[in-house]
């Protein structure tokens, strides 16, 4: 296999999600071939996929990790990735495929040195490296862990992640000359409605600012997202909640918002960060967001924050509000800077590039 010649690719997924789709199509159009097997859509996150493009079928179609393989057989793929070590026949499959294609494990996990990631490590030669030859991950923290699993460096692959690059850097093009005049002074969140997405201490953080005399407290909030936390929304006239909305229908979202604020408590990676900054938002966010490292620059195109400090998040607010909208665009334009270092041509470029 080489960079120049298109391959089959069989992906055995757990859960999709809408931006993976923008990777799939890119390899297509690149002349690739892509088959996936994946799980049934997560109810909170029921995204509406375009499958006109791909080859798909659903776990549940597969009783038996055999009756995968023979699937995979009759297509006779170049490589295998699987997302994650949790399915069981997904392993089986990599275990025998081994060293006849690449096969590749793809995971976000972060390196945290915990006892659970301590045996994992332990027992990844008899667990993982007799079935995978690479990993594929998308950034240093998960890059870390890899290589505590005994990956070799030459073996490990970095941007499994990419947002939907075109669309959302497309929505910068057509608001730069409004906001140039008009910054919107909308906060957005987008996420499920659970506590260690830093939902609570946002809302909280966000009606302090409303209800500061001392401040400029004309800015909106927008939250997208549902989940278990959905009915202990807080309801306050300057803030929106729109439930979950489809990625076709975000783009309208993303034009009316200009600050993206993602306060997660923990987040492997989180591809929405890179969705703002294409789109032009600058960000707050915690270290604890894996994207970070990548899609945020301190004082540049945003401010990070501690995670579950409420405090911390209208500090960094106010600093927002305090902007002028020169100010507010010189940021949004340092986001869609940063935002070109991963997109889906990357991807299907680390994607082309593995061979055993």
């Amino acid at each position: 296999m080489n960079n120049n010649k298109s391959i089959k690719a069989m992906f055995l997924y757990t859960e999709l999600a809408a931006y993976n789709q923008a990777c799939f199509n890119t390899a297509i159009k690149r002349g690739n071939d892509i088959y996936i097997i994946r799980y049934p859509i997560n109810s909170e996150a029921p995204y509406d996929f375009n499958n006109k493009l791909t080859s798909v079928k659903l776990r549940t179609d597969f009783d038996t990790a055999d009756s995968i393989i023979t699937h995979i057989r009759e297509i006779s793929p170049d490589i295998i990735i699987v997302s994650g070590w949790k399915d069981k026949g997904y392993l089986k499959v990599a275990s025998y495929f081994y060293n006849k294609i690449p096969t590749v494990l793809a995971f976000d996990n972060k390196w945290k040195g915990n006892i659970k990631q301590q045996l994992s490590r332990l027992l990844s030669s008899k667990l993982l490296l007799n079935k995978f030859s690479h990993a594929w991950v998308p950034g240093k923290k998960q890059e870390q862990f890899a290589l505590k699993l005994g990956f070799s460096p030459n073996k490990i692959i970095k941007y499994f992640y990419s947002c939907d690059y075109e669309n959302y850097s497309n929505i910068y093009n057509e608001t730069l000359k409004a906001k140039t005049y008009n910054y919107p002074k909308v906060f957005l969140f987008i996420g499920r409605y659970i506590k260690s997405k830093g939902i609570f201490e946002l809302w909280k953080a966000f009606v302090e600012l409303c209800d500061n005399n001392n401040n400029n407290n004309n800015w909106k909030l927008i939250c997208v997202g549902t989940g278990e936390d959905w009915e202990n929304r807080t309801i306050h006239k300057n803030i929106s909640h729109l439930n979950f909305v489809q990625a076709k229908d975000m783009l309208d979202v993303y034009k009316k918002s200009g600050v993206y604020v993602m306060p997660s408590l923990s987040e492997p990676w989180g591809v929405s960060l890179h969705e703002a900054a294409s789109a032009g938002l600058p960000v707050i966010t915690t270290k604890n967001v894996g994207a970070s490292e990548i899609f945020l620059k301190e004082n540049i195109n945003g401010f990070s924050i501690k995670a579950g400090s409420s405090k911390e998040i209208l500090k960094a607010m106010i600093k927002f509000t305090k902007m002028n909208d020169e100010q507010l665009l010189q940021m949004s334009k340092e986001s869609v800077n940063l935002s070109k270092k991963i997109t889906p041509d990357i991807w299907v470029d680390k994607l082309m590039s593995i061979k055993l």
